[in-house]
C-alpha cells in the first residue's frame, strides 16, 4: 500500500473509526493529537496514545497554548455548563473553538507537506455537519483546494465518514473490530467527573444515542 497518511487523532469515536476505514486504502503513519487546554486533554492524549500503539502508528502531541488564550467555551472552563437540554446550533456554541478544524489540518498538511504524505484524515461526519460547518464537506474542499497553493505535495483531505450519522459510525466501529474500549469521547475531565464518560456532554449525548440506534446496544456498559 503506497498511499500515506496523516490522521488528526483526538481519542474519540470519530477520529478512532476514521482510522480503522482508512486502513482499507492507505497506510496511516503519524497521528497528531492537540493539546489546548481543553478540560480533558489528558484523558484525549491518553486515549490516542492507546488507539496509535493499537494500530502502529507514531503519534505526536501537538500543544497550542494560544489557542486556549483565545477560547471562550465550555470546552476549557470548567466553570461553564457542558450539559445541554438538546443538541442544536446553541450546544454547538458553547463547545465552539475558533477555527480548530481549519487550524488543525493546516498544521497536519504541514507535516503531510514535509513527510511526502499523500492524505489528510479528519473524522468530520454527516451529523455534526449539521450544527458544525468546519464538519461540511463545503469546508474540507475549500481547506483541500488551500493545500494545493501552500504545499508541495498537495496533499488530500479524506473524511472516511462523512455521509453517516453516529449510529452508522458504531456500526462501522463494529464491523471493522476497532478497539471501541480505547476511546475517550466526553468533552469532561475523568477528574471532574469520577468516571470516563459523564453521559451528559454534548459529545456523551451524542455517543449514547448512536449506540442505542446501533446494532451494539451493550456498547452502553461499556461508557455508561
Amino acid at each position: 500500500m503506497s498511499k500515506k497518511a496523516v490522521v488528526l487523532l483526538s481519542g474519540g469515536l470519530d477520529s478512532l473509526v476514521s482510522v480503522a476505514a482508512a486502513n482499507d486504502f492507505c497506510k496511516v503513519e503519524l497521528a497528531l493529537t492537540f493539546n489546548y487546554s481543553q478540560l480533558a486533554a489528558d484523558e484525549e492524549i491518553e486515549a490516542s496514545g492507546k488507539i496509535a500503539e493499537f494500530y502502529n502508528i507514531e503519534h505526536k502531541v501537538i500543544n497550542l497554548p494560544f489557542l486556549a488564550e483565545i477560547t471562550n467555551c465550555a470546552l476549557g472552563d470548567s466553570s461553564k455548563n457542558l450539559e445541554f437540554d438538546k443538541l442544536d446550533e446553541n450546544s454547538a456554541k458553547a463547545v465552539w473553538v475558533p477555527n480548530r478544524n481549519g487550524l488543525f489540518l493546516n498544521i497536519a498538511a504541514s507535516y503531510a507537506d514535509s513527510l511526502g504524505f499523500d492524505y489528510i484524515i479528519i473524522g468530520a461526519n454527516k451529523e455534526e455537519a449539521g450544527t458544525f460547518p468546519d464538519n461540511s464537506q463545503e469546508f474540507l474542499n475549500r481547506a483541500e483546494e488551500a493545500f494545493k497553493y501552500s504545499t508541495l505535495k498537495k496533499p488530500k483531505i479524506l473524511a472516511p465518514l462523512k455521509e453517516l450519522e453516529k449510529y452508522e459510525i458504531i456500526n462501522l466501529a463494529t464491523e471493522k473490530n476497532a478497539p471501541l474500549h480505547l476511546l475517550k469521547s466526553c468533552y469532561n475531565s475523568k477528574d471532574r467527573t469520577g468516571v470516563k464518560h459523564c453521559g451528559k456532554c454534548e459529545s456523551c449525548r451524542r455517543l449514547r444515542e448512536a449506540i442505542l440506534k446501533s446494532v451494539n446496544k451493550d456498547l452502553l456498559n461499556l461508557f455508561f
